[in-house]
């Protein structure tokens, strides 16, 4: 059979962008147009007549041409889009994406093929798919960022709520102590004991608003410290006289191990013992009643190493290493019955790196207490110290039982309550507060509801599941003031809810109107 008949080879056909040939039955090429001969770098008197469709493809190629192209174009008269390599004049491989058309004839059937280069489609799919990868990174990284931001949102959200908590625990003593001097102006024993109130809570509300200013001041590094030789021993025996009537009113045990020869760092005085102090105060926030809570020095390569042990509530295995970031929190609000901000161990972390140290915390999980290491730089000259072992102990006028930890809040609201008639009992735990109702049986009770051993909230759903407990007037007193919260209390089982601070007025007429019903 010879060179099948070619089509009109006009210059458009001859010029056309992309490669066009024809082949016989056997595979000899009929025609070629000049964009396939130059493609390949061929004449056109070179393959026409005299070389066949497969000799232009390499091995592999040609058992394909031969056991799937010819037969799907025997089945189906027609080929699309199959990416072949051919074989360049110079040997190189060329990667074409061919189409190609059976036609009968008078002299037998006649393969109509169309090429196109595919060198710029491999690129294009490489960059594509190399931009898909980066937009999938992008989309992965943007997710993973939202997260954060959501996590980040969700513990902002919680501070500005424990905040305001904070900040009410010390307003509401200062509102009861008003409105008792109105009451009663004359009576000079009141006065003192209203000084002695309000001073107590000015120092801790002074003492709130100064770690958010130095927390502040370090994150902006506006927080200078005042370097001297400063003796490590000194500065952890300030830190435990400190924590001490804490750690005592606790009926907890702190043991300490101190260096017996000084060992001196190059730092400010006030600020390491800040860093003590926070870290003992935190070991007895965070340890129950009776637990033991320890400080050693020691030197490890150089350093001075000081960790403060305990036996308390200890951390979860995920929140170690989030435990010093800032607004940080162990648990929900409701449970950090002692109160916080979760800033004093961010504290901690940004004092002892300006003095370019470090510190850690490592525990056993929850309920198997915690240790807090700090790290700091010896200054030059200083003594390598062996540590010895010493130990320190550590309306219609009704019946009203107070539940509430925050001692002069529950003191002042006595105070005005005895004034305004009412015959009132105080305790400070959930537990006492159980056995005061059952036993003193009142009209009323004024509940907190972050309590240190079990919270308001199931402290009144003991009591509504007694008998004796189910007509008693049950009101929720707490700095916590949400709708969710007044909900919450509702639900407990609560008869009303005020937050701190209380307007006694307000207070003696709901008790009133209550116990009406």
């Amino acid at each position: 059979m010879g060179v099948p008949a070619g089509p009109d080879e006009s210059a458009a056909w001859l010029r056309a962008p992309c490669g066009l040939l024809t082949a016989a039955a056997n595979g000899l090429i009929g025609h070629a147009n000049d964009t396939f001969c130059n493609w390949l770098g061929y004449r056109r008197e070179e393959l026409e007549g005299r070389k066949k469709f497969a000799d232009l493809l390499p091995m592999g190629a040609r058992l394909f041409h031969q056991t799937h192209w010819q037969p799907l174009l025997q089945m189906q008269g027609s080929i699309a889009e199959v990416q072949l390599d051919l074989i360049h004049s110079d040997g190189r491989r060329v990667p074409m994406l061919l189409n190609a058309i059976r036609r009968d004839g008078p002299e037998g059937f006649t393969d109509e093929i169309g090429a196109m280069v595919a060198t710029d489609r491999k690129k294009y799919e490489r960059e594509l798919l190399a931009a898909r990868q980066r937009a999938e990174t992008a989309e992965a990284g943007q997710r993973v960022l939202n997260e954060e931001l959501a996590r980040e949102h969700r513990r902002k959200d919680e501070f500005i709520a424990t905040l305001a908590h904070e900040l009410r625990n010390p307003l509401a003593p200062f509102a009861n102590v008003l409105e008792v001097l109105r009451l009663r102006p004359d009576d000079a024993t009141l006065w003192r004991r209203a000084y002695d109130v309000l001073e107590r809570q000015l120092g801790q509300l002074t003492h709130l608003v100064d770690d958010l200013l130095e927390v502040s001041r370090i994150t902006q590094g506006k927080l200078v410290l005042r370097r001297e030789h400063v003796e490590l021993g000194d500065v952890l025996t300030s830190a435990a006289e400190s924590a001490l009537p804490a750690i005592r009113k606790a009926r907890q045990t702190l043991t300490t191990s101190m260096p017996p020869v000084p060992l001196t760092i190059d730092g400010d005085r006030t600020r390491l013992t800040q860093i003590f102090c926070n870290l003992l105060n935190n070991a007895c926030k965070f340890t129950p009643e009776g637990g033991s809570i320890g400080l050693a020095a020691s030197v490890v390569d150089g350093t001075a190493v000081v960790e403060v042990s305990d036996t308390g509530a200890g951390i979860p295995p995920e929140q170690v290493e989030r435990i010093f970031d800032m607004f940080s929190q162990l648990h929900p609000p409701l449970a950090r019955a002692t109160g916080g901000l979760g800033i004093g161990l961010a504290l901690v972390k940004g004092l002892t790196t300006l003095h370019g140290g470090t510190v850690t915390a490592r525990s056993a999980g929850l309920g198997h207490g915690s240790v807090f290491q700090v790290t700091l730089p010896l200054a030059q000259g200083a003594a390598v110290a062996t540590p010895a072992v010493t130990r320190l102990e550590s309306v219609r006028k009704s019946r009203v039982v107070i539940v509430d930890d925050n001692v002069d809040a529950a003191e002042t609201l006595v105070m005005a309550l005895d004034m305004l008639g009412h015959t009132v009992q105080c305790v400070h735990t959930g537990l006492d507060g159980l056995r005061a109702l059952e036993q003193v049986a009142p009209d009323c009770a004024l509940i907190d509801i972050g309590l240190p051993d079990i919270d308001g909230y199931e402290l009144v759903r003991r009591v509504r599941a007694t008998p004796w407990g189910r007509d008693i007037v049950l009101i929720a007193v707490t700095g916590w003031g949400q709708d969710s919260d007044r909900q919450a209390a509702m639900q407990a089982g609560f008869d009303a809810h005020f937050t701190k601070p209380i307007d006694f007025t307000k207070l003696d007429v709901a008790i009133s109107e209550l116990l009406r019903r």
